[in-house]
């Protein structure tokens, strides 16, 4: 499976019905368009999954990773991070960000594994059910990444 770089036209509905099947509060068409409108924007699809990333400098970050249930687990995650990275890499980036749920274990799993680590924390971050918040945290990683499986350089 290898990712492709989206092209607005046609992608739209795709990617709005994954992220409405791994969000309670999915982004609709309209909102992915004017993400990726915006400077510096872009995302990686492939059948199961997007991934939608933001550079500006030297820096990028990651706005929001879908995958399917059904295909989480089978390197779909992965696959779309990492071309994500390499093309915010080839792009100047130095380094990427993104946040994440504190209890979303499987999710920071992935960015770990992919040698994300924590640099902060958003306290009540994310709505998480009625008058429930959760913090988020903040991990960066230095591109390019490391290769699968090697500890990332310090730094």
């Amino acid at each position: 499976m290898t990712p492709r770089l989206v092209s607005k036209v046609g992608d739209l509905s795709s990617l709005a019905k994954i992220h409405a099947t791994s969000f309670a509060e999915p982004w609709t068409e309209r909102a992915i368009d004017e993400l990726l409108a915006s400077p510096g924007s872009l995302a990686f699809c492939a059948e199961d999954g997007f991934v939608l990333a933001r550079v500006a400098a030297d820096e990028a970050e990651i706005l929001t990773l879908a995958v399917r249930p059904d295909r989480r687990r089978r390197g779909v995650g992965t696959s779309l991070v990492r071309a994500a990275a390499d093309h915010a890499s080839a792009l100047g980036a130095r380094y990427i960000f993104l946040e994440v749920a504190v209890g979303n274990a499987g999710a920071t799993s992935l960015y770990t594994g992919l040698g994300f680590g924590g640099v902060g924390r958003r306290p009540a971050y994310y709505d998480s059910g009625p008058d429930k918040r959760e913090d988020a945290l903040i991990l960066r990683s230095n591109l390019p990444l490391p290769p699968l499986g090697k500890r990332p350089e310090a730094g």
